[in-house]
């Protein structure tokens, strides 16, 4: 599994991580075993929130005396993002987690509540050692300038965004942004939701031919293209252990430019949209 560097934080985090979003809707047992094959596999980064039901129990339970492997990430709610809610929020997902500490804290999308009350709080939460670093959600540009402007320089760990290769809209303006201030760039829901191109359709024909040549599956080729920029993470959910180890495959799979060319005229960019697509 390759590592990268995560933004400002200073740590070096696994090119492909462990969403966690509906994981606890199914079999627990087997979501629990699928976390753990994907630690296993080189996937440490684990991103879950305190919106996603009994995921962060369930999280719990995985890394069980493997804390220290791990970083860990949550989210606290718009609704939640007052200074004082911040810390609150913070506290309960720390409690649910069984742990002291998370790795990375993020503001899960821009609400009312100003941003430099948000921002305020994350420090806060660094200062008293419960947070390591913090970062944002579904923030544009815009956003992200608007965030800037009250966050000290190099504050912003990452930004966590939507992006497959159905939805490339975060390449126009966000990706560069994040790259000229040194933020990481995390794609959530990295197949689509529930829609990943079909094998009969001309970009899931390229993915299996590419996929073929590479001894690779197509999910491992689309996971490679994503994170082909230094900036950019993945963290694809898994619902079992063999799918944790198929996603992780693709922490070491490199395309060549020439493929890079051809899932790029298949799976077009587009025209920027008029405001950020997120889930």
């Amino acid at each position: 599994m390759r590592h990268k560097s995560f933004g400002a934080t200073g740590r070096d985090v696994s090119v492909i991580g462990q969403g966690t979003w509906y994981i606890d809707r199914g079999d627990r047992a087997a979501a629990i075993k699928a976390l753990r094959a994907g630690l296993d596999a080189g996937m440490s980064h684990i991103d879950t929130a305190e919106m996603y039901g009994d995921a962060e129990p369930v999280v719990a339970e995985a890394i069980v005396g493997r804390r220290d492997e791990v970083f860990l990430v949550s989210k606290v709610l718009p609704s939640n993002a007052s200074r004082k809610g911040t810390i609150a929020a913070c506290e309960r997902s720390l409690k649910r987690l069984n742990t002291d500490r998370l790795d990375c804290y993020l503001l899960h999308w821009r609400g009312q509540v100003p941003l430099a009350e948000t921002v305020a709080a994350f420090e806060e939460l660094k200062s008293d050692g419960k947070i390591a670093s913090w970062g944002v959600s579904n923030f544009d540009a815009d956003d992200l300038n608007d965030l800037s402007r009250v966050a000290a320089k190099d504050a912003i760990a990452c930004n966590q965004v939507l992006y497959h290769l159905q939805e490339r809209a975060i390449e126009h303006r966000v990706i560069p942004w994040c790259e000229r201030h040194g933020v990481a760039v995390v794609a959530y829901s990295p197949f689509g939701h529930n829609d990943f191109p079909s094998s009969h359709s001309p970009g899931g024909m390229l993915l299996e031919e590419i996929a073929a040549a590479r001894g690779a599956s197509p999910r491992q080729v689309a996971l490679a293209f994503l994170t082909r920029q230094a900036a950019v993470f993945a963290i694809p959910k898994a619902s079992s252990a063999a799918h944790a180890a198929d996603n992780a495959a693709a922490g070491d799979l490199v395309l060549s430019e020439t493929e890079i060319a051809a899932l790029d005229k298949v799976f077009p960019r587009g025209r920027e949209p008029s405001s950020l697509p997120m889930l």
